[in-house]
C-alpha cells in the first residue's frame, strides 16, 4: 500500500538561502544541510520522496511562507558535519555513524503573494500549527494536511 504524502515546513533566512536561491540552484534542487537539532533531524528522517514542503522565510520583513518545494531524496549523511572548513562542522560526529542528516528538496513554485506570519496567527484553522506554538523554533517541522490546504487557500 502506498505511503500517504506528508507535508512539512522548512525555515530559512532569505539572506542565507532563499526560495529564489533554490529556484536558481542546479536542477532547482539542493540538500537541506546544516540542521543541528535532533527533533528537526528526526523529522527529515521520516520524509519520503514526493512529500511537499512550505518554504518559510524567517528573520525577514515580514517572516512569511513564500512557496513550495518537494522532497526528491530521502535522508542521508549531511557532508557538512565532516568538513572542518564548514560552519556546520561537528567534531563529535563519526563518519561510521553520522549524527546529522540532510534531504534534497526541489523548487516547485513561488506564491503569487507570500503569507506573512502575522496573517497565519490570525487564522483560526491554524491555531494548532507547530510554527505558531509558543517557543517553536524548529527549522523543519510537520504540517497537517488541513493546515497545508488552508495555507494554500490564502495565496
Amino acid at each position: 500500500m502506498p505511503q500517504k504524502r506528508k507535508y512539512w515546513l522548512m525555515k530559512s533566512e532569505p539572506s542565507a538561502f532563499s526560495l529564489d536561491d533554490l529556484a536558481k540552484s542546479p536542477a532547482q534542487t539542493t540538500c537541506w544541510d546544516g540542521v543541528r537539532n535532533y527533533q528537526a533531524r528526526n523529522f527529515m528522517r521520516s520524509m519520503t520522496v514526493g512529500d511537499q514542503v512550505l518554504f518559510f522565510h524567517s528573520n525577514a520583513d515580514p517572516p512569511a511562507v513564500v512557496g513550495i518545494a518537494e522532497v526528491v531524496k530521502t535522508a542521508y549523511a549531511d557532508p557538512t558535519q565532516f568538513d572542518k572548513k564548514n560552519k556546520h562542522y561537528d567534531p563529535d560526529s563519526d563518519p561510521s555513524i553520522p549524527r546529522w542528516e540532510t534531504v534534497d528538496i526541489k523548487y516547485v513554485r513561488k506564491f503569487s503573494r507570500s503569507v506573512p506570519l502575522d496573517q497565519l496567527r490570525k487564522e483560526i484553522r491554524l491555531k494548532g500549527m507547530v510554527l505558531l506554538q509558543k517557543g517553536s523554533r524548529l527549522s523543519v517541522q510537520p504540517v497537517s494536511p488541513l493546515e497545508w490546504g488552508h495555507i494554500l487557500s490564502l495565496v
